[in-house]
């Protein structure tokens, strides 16, 4: 979602908020801004649009100061222009916010009537205007923000800098990630450690209701009650060089072609080549009591959670339900004991995916996190933690993330069929040998990208596109579609391909091309007689199989792209390849916005 950087310190603030904010913009936004002290007043400076378009505002008139906010946002309450942007200000007060607070109107109830003006449609204002009010009523700005904070009913995490304090800034987190950093003679906040990477190796994650005081020497970290905390500072991995493209044009075709690498430092980590076996992290509970698993995901990551499902019930045998995590804990799902809770986030943060592992948690389950960044606070919160090493992905649209996520789930599929009883070990040493050949599997894929290509320059004047498949595959093709409609902005719908005499195939004619993701696996068959259906009624067909299955039906398609031959199981990792690759190119010849598509944005840390 938005993007939060801060700094106090000795040297100008500005260059460094906006070298924090350079490394966010692959969260999403559509304004930006930043806000510093001169002399002991707030100075500020914001522009809707790119970065580009405030870094031109900041040449043209500099800010100057050692301390400051900055902030990249994505529109919740108000249109995206200068006004709504933040930093937000007052006389008193300089204040960044993600998040949603949802008792803003009655805030600006309370406030207005005793004269605090309201410039903005945003939340955000309410929250600076209450602190201004407790510095009014002669509150310090620690004891106004003390005060503040309980009174927010909601998402948050802020950064708050104080007129005529040039050494004090305040940080505070409620359901929305805030990181410390430790510098030498500076401190900094930001949304995530990426933010303050060149500045500092060194952070601490704010916990559920922590606030933080900051100035050049040092933090304090209090909690929810206001009592002190010692904070945990950690070594963080990240490099302080900025994430490149290397040699490619956007940052998601980069992220594509890394996925081989990806895949392969994921796998390391759970495959042990010696004797073929899976070796998951020391699990605090025992996969061998597991009754039934509960996958709970948003986006790309519910759809690795979708394929997920059908290796959990056809290889370990267990009962699987899966929900979106925005639906989930409102239906108050029924959790039986011994059951295992698995959540995929690549963030780490997606607050609905967040609060549903607390409710699981409520429930007595065992809960489980599949994410990308370790620290996060699903990682930090959960059980047990499975982790994915696909890097920082900065792309918007999901790529390496998605593929790494499906090879950790394998991996556990795997653990837990043995835990079971129900795979032996010759079944094992099988599928991780499967597993194991990935990473070559999808290098052979990624040699298809001019094919791709080529294909996209025919469906980029489509108006819709229709994508189906049988089992495991059916959840690709919700991939592919998604995938294009994220990023072209092409309508999309992805079917189960049995499904599409129950309705779809009303809209299949020689104007909407069909994709039909079909590995040679034991519904092929069934998968073939959907796709003569849809020829049948005039569908320009694009057909992804392996060469036995262009052998079988090839000839019928318009396009085919052929895929290697392997175990059915670890198919779908591959056959993702091939829909991003599609959807990027006919995002590209469209001329979108590939990296940061409208509306979108990479974290959504609110419901």
């Amino acid at each position: 979602m938005c993007g939060i950087v801060g700094a106090v310190g000795r040297e100008p603030a500005a260059p460094v908020l906006m070298e924090g904010l350079r490394r966010l913009e692959y969260r999403g936004y559509d304004s930006a801004g930043v806000a510093t002290l001169v002399n002991g007043s707030i100075d500020r400076r914001r522009a809707e649009g790119k970065l580009s378009n405030l870094q031109a505002l900041l040449d043209q008139a500099p800010l100057p100061g050692d301390i400051g906010v900055g902030h990249t946002r994505w529109a919740t309450h108000g249109v995206p222009n200068e006004t709504n942007a933040h930093p937000h200000v007052t006389g008193k007060v300089a204040l960044v916010h993600n998040g949603i607070i949802e008792n803003y109107r009655e805030l600006r109830d309370e406030l207005i009537p005793l004269g605090y003006g309201f410039e903005t449609e945003t939340d955000t204002e309410a929250v600076a205007q209450l602190i201004t009010r407790y510095m009014d009523d002669g509150d310090s700005p620690v004891e106004a923000t003390a005060k503040a904070l309980p009174r927010l009913q909601g998402a948050f995490a802020l950064a708050i800098i104080f007129s005529g304090e040039h050494d004090l800034m305040i940080g505070a987190r409620r359901g929305s990630p805030l990181v410390v950093g430790w510098g030498e003679g500076a401190m900094y906040l930001g949304s995530d450690a990426l933010a303050l990477a060149s500045l500092t190796d060194r952070v601490s994650y704010l916990d559920e209701g922590d606030w933080v005081i900051l100035s050049h020497a040092g933090a304090s970290v209090r909690d929810a009650d206001g009592d002190p905390v010692e904070p945990d500072i950690k070594l963080t991995a990240l490099t302080g060089a900025l994430v490149g493209k290397g040699n490619h044009r956007h940052f998601m075709l980069k992220e594509i072609y890394e996925q081989p690498t990806a895949i392969g430092d994921t796998l390391n980590t759970y495959f042990n080549p010696a004797n073929r076996t899976i070796q998951l992290p020391a699990l605090p509970f025992d996969l061998a009591d597991i009754r039934k698993v509960t996958i709970v995901a948003c986006g790309t990551s519910y759809l690795a959670g979708m394929v997920a499902k059908y290796w959990f019930e056809r290889v370990a045998r267990v009962d699987v339900e899966i929900d979106t995590a925005s639906e989930f804990r409102y239906r108050g799902a029924i959790m039986p004991e011994n059951g295992l809770a698995v959540f995929i986030s690549q963030s780490g943060e997606t607050a609905d995916t967040l609060a549903a592992l607390r409710y699981a948690r409520e429930q007595a389950n065992h809960t489980l996190a599949v994410v990308n960044v370790a620290e996060s606070t699903m990682g930090r919160e959960a059980d047990a933690l499975l982790p994915t090493h696909a890097g920082p992905e900065i792309g918007v649209a999901a790529t390496k993330t998605f593929t790494c996520q499906l090879v950790a789930l394998a991996c556990l599929v795997i653990a837990l069929a043995r835990a079971r009883g129900v795979i032996d070990h010759g079944i094992e040493a099988r599928l991780s040998t499967a597993i194991a050949e990935v990473p070559a599997r999808a290098a052979e894929v990624l040699n298809h990208d001019e094919k791709l290509r080529n294909l996209a320059h025919e469906l980029a004047e489509a108006r819709d596109i229709l994508y189906i498949g049988r089992a495991a595959a059916f959840p690709i093709a919700l991939e592919g579609a998604l995938k294009l409609k994220e990023i072209s902005y092409i309508h999309a719908e992805g079917f189960a391909a049995g499904e599409l005499k129950h309705g779809p195939i009303a809209l299949v004619d020689e104007d909407v091309p069909v994709i039909v993701i079909a590995p040679s696996d034991d519904v092929f068959e069934k998968t073939a007689s959907n796709m003569e259906e849809v020829i049948a009624r005039g569908a320009r067909v694009v057909f992804l199989s392996d060469q036995a299955g262009i052998d079988r039906l090839g000839d019928m398609a318009a396009a085919t792209i052929q895929l290697p031959a392997v175990d059915p199981v670890v198919a779908p990792i591959l056959y993702a390849i091939p829909v991003q690759l599609l959807a990027y190119h006919v995002a590209v010849i469209k001329g979108t916005d590939v990296d940061q598509p409208r509306n979108l944005a990479k974290s959504v840390t609110v419901e």
